[in-house]
């Protein structure tokens, strides 16, 4: 129950955004012995998500979007530490090219995933937002990567997503890599639907799905 409870703290710290609040709620979790990546995962992002929420519906505007945004980044500047210190996987597993799509400039979900997959034992190489689809494609091709990871986090970009794959198809190298999407406007059935290799709904769960891809 423990856990549960530390995880509605940090929620809800990132909700008020309130910077000494989340960090207060990162070094109790962090002293509890919660494994940082937890820490994200579990509670600063649920907390990111309910306020990305209510800036959609226009509860919050700019001012809190950025004030919580900020306060995040305070909680990662103790967090990268930590998942550093725990993580350093000395093995590689594989390559992974990472990006948003092409008109989608959302960045933190996928930096938070960059870092797990780089905590993880992956190489990764980040094209970064708002990524052109042959972008992904020629640089997958240039590092010899295993993995495509993109990310999409509006209705509107979702497409992105498929034409990446349809690209692949069309150059005849779709087999060569494995295609992974996530992002806050992807399900599953989506994922189904245009036949990438793997969908996460969470930061740690694609580099749960990630590394049973290459082992």
């Amino acid at each position: 129950m423990g856990n549960e409870t530390t995880h509605e703290q940090l929620k809800q710290s990132i909700v008020d955004q309130d910077a000494d609040a989340v960090l207060e709620a990162v070094n109790k979790a962090l002293a509890e012995g919660m494994d940082p990546r937890e820490v994200i995962d579990k509670g600063l992002l649920p907390g990111l998500n309910v306020i990305g929420e209510q800036f959609e519906c226009e509860d919050i505007f700019l001012p809190e979007l950025m004030q919580a945004a900020l306060a995040f980044q305070s909680a990662m500047g103790v967090l990268e530490p930590a998942i550093k210190a725990a993580g350093g996987a000395d093995e590689k597993k594989g390559t992974i090219v990472i990006g948003t799509v092409k008109g989608d400039l959302h960045s933190i979900g996928k930096n938070i995933l960059k870092l797990l997959f780089e905590t993880s034992g992956f190489e990764v190489h980040d094209l970064g937002i708002d990524v052109d689809l042959f972008k992904f494609i020629d640089k997958a091709n240039e590092v010899d990567a295993d993995i495509i990871a993109i990310s999409a986090l509006l209705t509107t970009t979702l497409i992105g997503q498929r034409d990446v794959i349809d690209a692949l198809k069309d150059q005849g190298t779709r087999d060569k890599y494995k295609v992974i999407v996530g992002g806050g406007a992807t399900t599953k059935e989506w994922a189904d639907t245009i036949g990438a290799d793997g969908w996460s709904g969470s930061a740690y769960d694609a580099v749960v799905l990630a590394t049973s891809l290459v082992s």
